[in-house]
């Protein structure tokens, strides 16, 4: 009897709002298959520059090397045979192809983690992360404290007035708030 054996791969989404550990808890996977010594891979969209133009930073100052890119496709061109774990974060960035380039990864075998925001400063879903949400096999919804009242916080509260829907930033611009202290600035 032939047992053909083929590799599973999944996807992980870890969400919730700015400063709940969101990147911190990626690195810690991104550690942990490494200390596994799996082959890994992180990506970070190039707008992210925060903290640093190749790194992916978590609030903490936890640090992991990544390769910036522009567009989700991108990714494809750097993924090779024997990779095994595929980190990205800041996915809310991306156009629809992530979700394409994660599936198609996953059912390669490849395990896809990736990290983002699931709401926009206004509360509203943010780019693909809520069709990332529904195609993953796991997710984790971290949540953070909220600054006005220490509740659970799983809102993004915008402290500095612009219409984009995308303002990097960090505590200069945005601060957690939970459902009932988190205010939509017009």
């Amino acid at each position: 009897m032939n047992v053909n054996v083929k590799p599973t791969g999944w996807i992980e989404v870890i969400c919730g709002s700015m400063f709940s550990g969101k990147t911190e808890e990626l690195i810690r996977r991104i550690r942990r298959a490494e200390y596994a010594k799996q082959n890994v891979i992180v990506f970070k969209p190039v707008l992210d520059n925060r903290y640093d133009e190749t790194n992916i930073v978590s609030h903490s100052q936890m640090k992991a090397p990544s390769i910036p890119i522009n567009h989700a496709e991108e990714i494809r061109s750097y993924i090779t045979e024997d990779m095994e774990v595929v980190a990205i974060d800041e996915a809310q960035f991306f156009d629809a192809s992530i979700i394409d380039v994660c599936n198609e990864l996953a059912n390669k075998g490849k395990r896809v983690i990736v990290a983002g925001l699931d709401q926009d400063y206004r509360g509203i879903p943010f780019g693909f992360m809520p069709q990332l949400m529904a195609i993953a096999e796991y997710v984790t919804k971290n949540l953070a404290i909220c600054l006005r009242c220490g509740n659970p916080a799983n809102r993004t509260q915008r402290t500095v007035h612009s219409d984009e829907q995308i303002l990097v930033g960090s505590t200069e611009a945005y601060e957690a708030r939970c459902r009932n202290c988190h205010e939509v600035m017009d």
